[in-house]
């Protein structure tokens, strides 16, 4: 970059002369720019804004510490990001047919929505469940279910995503219960369990257990797939939720890393050595609607882990440093209003992805923000993705953006402002422990508010929203979760507990309440309960009655 001695002159005449003269006869459209972060935004960066980046220290080249231009040497010039669409509903042979529809137009990764008596730990019979079997996720209540929706599809020919946090670990056992039937060992596997428990005390509400125990079971799976599965991601420490929340980006980064700067130490308290488990870790990242801020987001996020785990952790290999992550288009972002819009928004977040070096990408549906989406609409998001993959040209060079002073300022700008950030939680003793003060959520409360504020005053436009509204009438053929579905699942809940061997489901879930009583590695002993059917409901219950419920704390 390198600074230059006649230019801050030359920047200052400019200036003065002119920017001064234009400005005099047509105004600029306001007084002072902000990224969505609120981060000044200049009027023009020169190399008088990146004099102190050292290229060798703090880009450096690509599948080389510290990663800034991409944890990968050839970018995706040796293989797109794997596109991955974000689906379920109903039960599991419903979405089994949409996992089919998916892969037939050219998906190259699975990532199971789950609905939410799954992910807090129900089956779908249970009185809190009422209502709520397959409407946002796919109902899973045993191995049966499992079977189900995995059927005709091979396990070690496909990477799979599940969006599941307190009980992930019995439905990784579920996953690796049907692999094996279908022939197909663990050490196979290719995915990620999300896995993520502090950003659900923190952003989404799906916990179960307290923080230690919850804790415990993260540890405990780092373990397992550390020793069985070499292929899996034993954890997606997700900022997304955090984002969708309603944070900025630099909270965002800040935020998600402070969450796995905790993992990471919960695991080497209990004895892993970092460097057996650190490369598993992945993580899972929102792309809003600030073109060039999310692109220097996900740059800065990938160089401070790097810098993280070599500085803070004393990581020795280069790949207990590499952030890998997924991406998903920001949902908050979709609008009810003109809801065609929101293939453009999706096409520019998607595209900011790309250009930030995702792993991996989920892009929504147009019609998100009214329902579940439908056929049509997945089958054009999923060829957004392919037409930014095979038309544009974006990905037949690494890091295109690269140099620009704009975004090595930024990228700059968003890795300080967040390491601050991180400083101040660990002066807190901790993610875990600025959680329980509630300072993690007050200051994402705080962001949306903003953010909230700069809409409703027409500060910030959103299109169709708050301006360029039209009069519209509603045309989708939206889909809708049919009601039999539930009472479909419920019934073939009942049949399973009445023709399983029930004395072997017992014998297991006895077993289980010993090890979690006692200091057992807890996954092993899940496999072996819903290999004989237990249910999600029950080997949740026995852990219910261990580890007790976590209670949020008073904000």
């Amino acid at each position: 970059m390198g600074d230059n001695k006649t230019l801050p002159a030359a920047v200052k005449r400019w200036d003065e002369n002119t920017v001064a003269k234009t400005i005099g006869r047509f105004p600029e459209r306001q007084e002072t720019f902000l990224t969505i972060s609120g981060l000044p935004v200049n009027r023009l960066y020169t190399p008088l804004d990146s004099k102190d980046l050292d290229y060798e220290k703090d880009l450096g080249f690509p599948g080389e510490y510290p990663f800034t231009r991409n944890i990968q040497p050839t970018g995706y010039r040796g293989r797109l990001w794997t596109m991955r669409q974000y689906s379920g509903f109903a039960t599991a042979k419903e979405s089994n047919k949409r996992f089919q529809f998916l892969l037939d137009q050219g998906q190259t990764g699975l990532s199971v929505a789950f609905d939410l008596p799954t992910q807090i730990g129900y089956d779908s019979d249970h009185p809190l469940a009422l209502g709520e079997v397959g409407k946002v996720g796919v109902a899973i209540d045993s191995l049966a279910d499992m079977e189900v929706l995995f059927d005709g599809i091979p396990l070690d020919k496909v990477s799979t995503s599940m969006t599941i946090n307190a009980d992930a670990a019995v439905l990784l056992a579920m996953y690796i219960a049907v692999a094996e039937k279908q022939g197909v060992s663990m050490d196979k596997l290719r995915g990620t369990i999300q896995n993520d428990i502090l950003k659900e005390i923190v952003a989404r509400g799906t916990y179960i257990f307290p923080l230690g125990p919850s804790m415990r079971l993260i540890t405990d799976t780092f373990k397992f797939c550390s020793e069985n599965m070499p292929f899996w991601n034993s954890i997606s420490i997700s900022g997304y939720h955090i984002r969708e929340s309603g944070s900025t980006a630099v909270q965002e980064v800040a935020f998600t890393l402070a969450d796995g700067i905790a993992y990471v130490q919960a695991a080497i308290d209990v004895g892993l050595d970092v460097d057996a488990f650190a490369s598993r870790l992945s993580f899972f990242f929102g792309s809003h609607s600030d073109f060039l801020e999310e692109i220097c987001k996900f740059r800065a996020a990938r160089r401070l882990w790097a810098r993280i785990m070599r500085e803070r952790f004393k990581a020795k290999k280069d790949s207990s440093c590499r952030m890998r992550f997924h991406t998903q288009t920001a949902g908050c972002t979709l609008t009810a209003q003109q809801p065609d819009n929101n293939i453009v928004r999706v096409t520019l977040q998607a595209l900011q992805a790309v250009l930030g070096g995702t792993q991996s990408l989920h892009t929504n549906s147009r019609d998100e923000a009214l329902s579940l989406p439908t056929e049509e609409s997945v089958q054009i998001a999923l060829r957004t993705q392919q037409i930014i993959g095979y038309e544009s040209g974006v990905g037949d060079t690494i890091d295109p953006l690269a140099g620009s002073y704009y975004i090595e300022s930024l990228t700059n700008e968003i890795e300080n402002k967040a390491m601050e950030y991180i400083q101040k939680i660990d002066e807190m003793g901790g993610a875990p422990a600025a959680i329980e003060k509630g300072y993690i959520q007050r200051e994402i409360h705080d962001a949306a508010y903003s953010f909230q504020k700069s809409v409703d005053s027409n500060e910030r436009v959103v299109v169709g929203v708050n301006k360029f509204q039209v009069d519209e009438e509603q045309k989708f053929d939206y889909l809708r979760v049919d009601p039999e579905s539930e009472r479909e699942q419920i019934k073939q809940l009942k049949k399973l507990r009445k023709t399983r061997d029930d004395d072997r489901v017992q014998t297991t879930l006895r077993d289980l309440r010993q090890g979690a009583e006692g200091e057992s590695n807890l996954v092993p002993l899940i496999i072996e309960a819903v290999k004989v059917y237990a249910t999600l409901g029950e080997v949740c219950g026995v852990l219910r009655d261990v580890f007790g419920e976590y209670k949020a704390a008073d904000l």
